[in-house]
């Protein structure tokens, strides 16, 4: 059978909950800038820059975990999987979503039927098309497994081929997305009411990382060349700029320089988090933080709604002129830890009963 390289090492797994950790409070601020403040986050350079990678790098995340190197991927397995990620994601987004449509709409089922409409979901969409990629990931997972155990070869290249064939499709899926005058798919309803669009927005970010999992001691090798992280910066800064400022490529040409730049970015802050794992450690204060907003990033995805401030009267100064990045940074970021740590509060709340632990938060 083909030999899949070690896996990362549970020491390692540290840094990895505080880079989730991390990549949740960039989403609760991205929602408290554009929601809260009622600013435009296109005019914020701290914003658009962390719009360019935060969910990119939250599917990556989710992707690298997604790998078991011990999985048989047989079909009672398989379905075991499937079923834990519905119970999980699928039971407390629905709850969540219409407790929340419920506070906020005047006409509940009026706003509860056009959320759905949505690809966003009122911004319940996450999860679900988490869900999605959960079970098309363990779908192809079953079915190449069951493809390599019947060809009985010794190292057989052909998981790795399957799995960059199926990230090469979702990656063409997504760059039709940004040719609206050749593909029209994305306006279709069935793509808006599943958020499909969503899932082919983000699903080869969950694949990328998946693979950088399977072959984390030769990613890692990488990430070490000493040549590596320079170009990455390179990159980042020429193909960001171009996006952000300069605007050198129009129409879906500048979706290029965009993908390029949320892929180095997302590769140069895991580099980071891994280089600096010291320091996300659990014996550190801001280690152990992380860490924590990382072990608990369903909860606070779906309860942080209920908590953004209404502060809708900044709006105007900050749609009258951009912003310095510190500034939009620091005010951002303040409000952020504000509202992740009342939905935490809220968590540990509800958590008090096993019930609600388990069916709300899925955990036992």
């Amino acid at each position: 059978m083909f030999t899949i390289p070690s896996p990362i090492r549970k020491t390692r797994l540290e840094w990895l909950d505080a880079l989730r950790g991390f990549t949740m409070l960039l989403v609760v601020a991205n929602h408290v800038y554009g929601s809260s403040l009622n600013a435009n986050t296109d005019r914020s350079m701290f914003m658009s820059l962390c719009l360019m990678f935060r969910m990119p790098l939250f599917f990556f995340v989710s992707g690298f975990l997604a790998y078991k190197a011990s999985m048989i991927w047989s079909g009672r397995e398989t379905l075991a999987l499937m079923w834990k990620k519905v119970k999980v994601q699928l039971i407390p987004t629905l709850v969540f979503m219409t407790a929340y449509v419920a506070l906020v709409a005047n006409h509940f089922w009026e706003q509860f039927v056009h959320a759905w409409s949505t690809p966003t979901k009122s911004g319940f969409w996450f999860t679900l098309v988490l869900l999605e990629m959960f079970v098309v990931y363990y779908v192809v997972c079953f079915i190449v497994r069951r493809i390599v155990w019947l060809r009985d070869r010794e190292d057989d290249p052909f998981e790795l081929v399957a799995l960059l064939v199926v990230w090469a499709i979702s990656f063409f899926g997504y760059t039709t997305m940004y040719m609206p005058a050749w593909f029209t798919w994305p306006k279709e309803e069935v793509w808006q009411w599943t958020s499909l669009t969503e899932f082919v927005r983000y699903f080869h970010f969950f694949l990328f990382g998946n693979l950088c999992h399977r072959y984390w001691d030769r990613f890692q090798q990488l990430l070490d060349a000493p040549w590596f992280y320079p170009l990455l910066v390179l990159i980042a800064f020429f193909c960001a700029g171009d996006y952000l400022v300069w605007h050198t490529l129009r129409l879906q040409w500048a979706n290029l320089p965009r993908t390029l730049a949320m892929y180095t970015l997302v590769v140069m802050v895991v580099a980071f988090f891994r280089h600096y794992s010291d320091s996300f450690s659990r014996e550190t204060r801001v280690g152990a933080t992380l860490q924590y907003i990382g072990v608990r990033t369903l909860d606070v995805y779906l309860l942080h709604y209920f908590f953004l401030p209404h502060l809708r009267f900044l709006g105007p100064m900050f749609k009258a002129r951009p912003t310095s990045f510190a500034i939009d940074a620091t005010l951002s970021l303040a409000l952020t830890a504000l509202v992740v740590g009342l939905a935490l509060l809220t968590s540990n709340i509800l958590r008090v009963s096993p019930f609600l632990k388990k069916w709300l938060f899925g955990r036992t």
